[in-house]
């Protein structure tokens, strides 16, 4: 075959495609892949600045942290379906409309930052009694949850504006805010704590000042975009409904995903001490590789809303494919990169030579598993970029159908912290990529537009 044939300049033009795929995910990714990296290893060392406070100090940090986390990753939505709007507007070359849309969803967050803040203050002893505190950690727990509850609002507001600048195709300038973001955190705490003697609530007011630090920091970026650009800075009443509206489904997905966490940390806490603290650290490890798979799934929401704005389903297919080759060789990594050092992981976490034996094989099916959980990430992103948000609801609710009786009988039959692992990383997940692919290829997600309708 000639090189001037035409079947290879139909080769030549696929290449070039490809090239252009692989920059515009890169581009996107790896800046994504350090933000969303910098966030758990700097609590991580906020958490061992307070541990050298005491042991009921660190115990109370664990409970309020985990309320607060949770609160705040269930309105993940922010960042979801703003950057979707976003993108659109940005394929579609009205960047006055991609700020607007933008800032709906910056009021939106505020909003609900301030709605949650309402009812975490007042609650706070009884959320913290929930858990079963011990009566030493509690007082902690309620003093740090209170004062970091006032940085709801601005953490509720980063999570939008993140998505403002992930939809204008920008994810640079959200790891430069985070690093500096969570650096300042580290400064501050280590200042109340060590420097000014506050102890557990010095830790609190440090998050809190770092997050509206964050925040105004974003508030600027786009605040200057909107006068550039000529949109006007005040709420619109249906703008912020369409946001809310668009953030549902999302919402449901996310909570139908927590609950297939907690029904699986159920049952494990069931099948004893061991199992559950090998289950524990299982589910640490999984998260913190979830967080590098994300990565390309945050820019599998920015360029396909932005394909499917200017119009282009085509290229938003390629991109998806290309995106899902992405997914599948990035867990395939983590996954051979896990499985050499399971052995070693158990002697980081625990001392228990019984935890440690319960873990390795939880590792492994980790680390076999990878590539599926790679593949789940990029189609999750893939369909939130395109504004899928139904039907992604609907899925994750057939994935806790399917899931949640296979955990409950376990313990049933017999069965450990391995084959509850196996129904979490193997079950739950080929469950979500059998939804998610069958999606993919009937292309009913790609409804091209400014707006989806």
């Amino acid at each position: 075959m000639s090189p001037g044939s035409p079947e290879a300049a139909g080769r030549a033009v696929r290449r070039r495609a490809v090239r252009r795929h692989d920059r515009e995910i890169l581009v996107l990714a790896l800046p994504a892949f350090g933000s969303l990296v910098a966030e758990p290893l700097f609590l991580l060392a906020d958490s061992a600045m307070v541990g050298h406070l005491g042991t009921p100090e660190l115990a109370g940090l664990g409970v309020a942290a985990a309320l607060l986390t949770t609160a705040v990753n269930v309105f993940v939505f922010l960042a979801y379906a703003t950057t979707a709007a976003v993108a659109r507007s940005v394929g579609a070359r009205d960047l006055p409309a991609a700020i607007r849309r933008g800032l709906d969803g910056i009021w939106l967050a505020l909003l609900l930052g301030l709605v949650l803040l309402a009812v975490v203050l007042p609650a706070a002893p009884a959320l913290v009694d929930a858990f079963g505190t011990s009566a030493t950690a509690a007082p902690h727990a309620v003093t740090y949850l209170r004062i970091s509850a006032l940085g709801i609002p601005p953490m509720l507001v980063v999570l939008a504006a993140t998505g403002v600048l992930r939809g204008l195709q920008d994810t640079r300038t959200p790891l430069l805010v985070a690093v500096a973001g969570f650096a300042a955190n580290i400064a501050l705490n280590a200042l109340f704590l060590y420097g000014l003697g506050t102890g557990i609530a010095g830790s609190a007011w440090g998050t809190v000042l770092a997050q509206f630090g964050m925040a105004a920091v974003y508030l600027v970026v786009v605040v200057r975009g909107a006068r550039r650009h000529g949109a006007s800075l005040r709420p619109d009443p249906a703008g912020v409904l369409a946001g809310a509206r668009a953030g549902v489904p999302l919402l449901v997905r996310t909570l139908s995903l927590r609950g297939v966490l907690l029904i699986a940390t159920a049952v494990a806490a069931g099948l004893g001490d061991t199992e559950a603290a090998a289950h524990q650290v299982a589910l640490t490890v999984w998260t913190l590789m979830a967080f590098a798979l994300d990565a390309i799934a945050i820019a599998g929401q920015a360029i396909i809303g932005r394909y499917l704005g200017a119009g282009d389903a085509a290229g938003a297919r390629a991109a998806c494919a290309r995106m899902v080759w992405w997914g599948a060789v990035g867990g395939a990594g983590l996954g051979l990169l896990l499985g050499p050092a399971a052995p070693l992981l158990g002697g980081l976490f625990s001392e228990d030579p019984a935890v440690r034996e319960a873990l390795l094989p939880v590792l492994l099916v980790v680390a076999v598993t990878q590539p599926i959980a790679g593949v789940v990430f990029v189609l999750d992103g893939v369909l939130m970029g395109a504004g899928d948000g139904p039907y992604l609801a609907g899925a994750m609710l057939l994935t806790v159908a399917v899931f949640a009786p296979v955990a409950w009988l376990i313990p049933v039959a017999g069965g450990g912290v391995t084959a509850l692992w196996w129904a979490v990383a193997g079950l739950m997940m080929a469950t979500r990529l059998a939804t998610l692919a069958l999606r993919a290829r009937t292309g009913r997600w790609l409804v091209t537009g400014a707006v989806r309708g």
